[in-house]
């Protein structure tokens, strides 16, 4: 019989995301068969899964973490962010249209059938499934129609653990204060409790622990310590990057403009982890590094509004004096599109019907078009001769008279495009940095000499990380805590 439990946190980023794939990983390490669940993901940082859709990467680590190959079952519903109101909405994998938020709101409650349709698929074939909630439970203005939080974990009759961040401060009024704000029946949902984050001698906090399992009546499954090798995961969220460069501030400069929409920077986290690679986040108001040896520009959710953005920061104006300097650029996917002469948005894909000229350093033009492509490929960098793999996930179609200097090749096809001098590069494949003999190759035309493997790395943390938990969470605790799934909910 399967069984499954649910991770909720007192708020967003108190790790859950990190914390599940240690759990998986540990629970794999015990010899048994699990698979990672989020009923809803807000995040435009998504992995493209083998049979043909999308979802959260950091469900696409969880499922490394149990190793699996990413499905689409893992995370059934995934917001895209575009606007500060409104946000592509996905359904198993697929776009199902935008909604703005107030919509969404409204009408969240009907997406919960295809949640169960998922959740019970991916429990038909394990052991064991490990939830992550989303946000916090505690926000009782969204729990009407819930379907991330109480409302999913009360549909399928899953039990909850409750964590909290000590590193955030205030920890005993986060997880005190949740249960007095949830109703009796979201209540009765949590069977305990954790602490996550602490730094220093875990002893001192052993008196708030107890006041927290006092004053909910609720176990305690333990107090973790900050997991130093955190920085060698992907990072989930953008904001991690600038303090994961291993240079220590020395070494190449790769210098990234963090735009409002930016979108798959996992193309990053190789680059981070390079000790050779100074990677630098550059936030609006900051100019780009005269000292960059490569300015990287990442994909974007929404282009046009990324590229309005990058003009306002004054980037385009530091970008054309790095190019004369001989500095390098690279574009992935909206990036590259933001390089070219124009970008033209027709059926208003991405809001309203617009044509905006391009930054002009690539001559090829860009027409954004319903169609979405989603695929894993194996390709090849030729002037190296070095394999590699990548995933493209973008709209639009570009083409010019650069595309005939591609300089890369997917499933025997050109891909990209090269200025004549060759400094600027673009194309639409993401994931090239994670292999690692192009990524040394290209690295090496810079100066840096690589010898990271960088999957091996992450593999490496996962398993410290299942040893963290395993010394510091009761997994045995959390294993009689969980509920058997029913499975007589088929395709609700």
């Amino acid at each position: 019989m399967t069984k499954a439990i649910m991770i909720q946190g007192t708020g967003s980023n108190v790790g859950k995301s990190m914390i599940v794939a240690g759990l998986i990983r540990a629970c794999v390490k015990r010899g048994m068969a699990v698979r990672p669940f989020k009923p809803q993901n807000m995040s435009n940082n998504a992995a493209v899964t083998e049979n043909g859709g999308e979802i959260g990467r950091a469900q696409a680590l969880q499922a490394r973490a149990a190793g699996v190959p990413p499905h689409t079952d893992m995370n059934p519903i995934l917001l895209k962010p575009q606007s500060s109101t409104g946000a592509q909405v996905i359904i198993q994998g697929q776009i199902a249209g935008h909604q703005e938020a107030r919509a969404f709101g409204q009408n969240k409650a009907a997406l919960m059938p295809a949640v169960l349709q998922s959740f019970n698929r991916l429990a038909a074939d394990c052991d064991l499934v490990i939830i992550e909630g989303a946000g916090s439970p505690a926000e009782t203005n969204l729990r009407l129609g819930d379907i991330a939080n109480m409302g999913f974990a009360t549909a399928a009759n899953v039990p909850v653990i409750l964590m909290g961040c000590i590193d955030r401060g205030g920890v005993i009024a986060q997880i005190v204060g949740t249960q007095a704000v949830l109703g009796q029946g979201d209540n009765a949902m949590i069977r305990g409790f954790a602490v996550n984050k602490f730094r220093g001698d875990r002893s001192l906090f052993d008196a708030g622990r107890d006041d927290i399992a006092r004053r909910t009546g609720w176990p305690s499954l333990g107090v973790i310590p900050w997991f130093d090798q955190a920085h060698r995961l992907p990072a989930e969220d953008v904001m991690d990057l600038p303090a994961r460069s291993r240079s220590g501030g020395s070494g190449c400069v790769i210098a990234v403009p963090r735009l409002p929409r930016i979108s798959n920077f996992d193309d990053l986290d190789p680059l981070a982890a390079e000790p050779g690679v100074d990677l630098r986040m550059i936030m609006p108001g900051a100019p780009l590094p005269g000292d960059a040896d490569l300015v990287l520009l990442a994909g974007s959710k929404a282009t046009i509004a990324d590229l309005a953005a990058f003009r306002e920061a004054g980037w385009d104006v530091d970008l054309a004096a790095h190019l004369r300097r001989g500095g390098r650029v690279l574009g992935l996917c909206g990036g590259y599109q933001m390089l070219g002469q124009t970008i033209s948005d027709p059926g208003g894909i991405e809001g309203k019907p617009a044509s905006v000229k391009g930054l002009g350093h690539l001559n090829v033009d860009t027409v954004m078009a319903p169609i979405k492509h989603l695929s894993l490929k194996q390709g090849l960098h030729p002037a190296s001769g070095t394999a590699l793999s990548g995933y493209e996930i973008h709209v639009g179609e570009t083409s010019g008279p650069d595309r005939a200097r591609a300089w890369l090749t997917f499933d025997g096809q050109d891909e990209g495009a090269s200025s004549p001098d060759g400094l600027v590069q673009g194309c639409y494949m993401h994931g090239l940095f994670t292999s690692d003999a192009f990524r040394a190759a290209y690295l090496a035309e810079l100066g840096v000499a690589s010898t990271l493997s960088f999957d091996a790395g992450v593999d490496a943390a996962l398993d410290a990380l299942a040893d963290h938990v395993e010394r510091y969470f009761d997994i045995d605790l959390m294993l009689s805590l969980a509920g058997e799934v029913s499975l007589t909910l088929d395709n609700p």
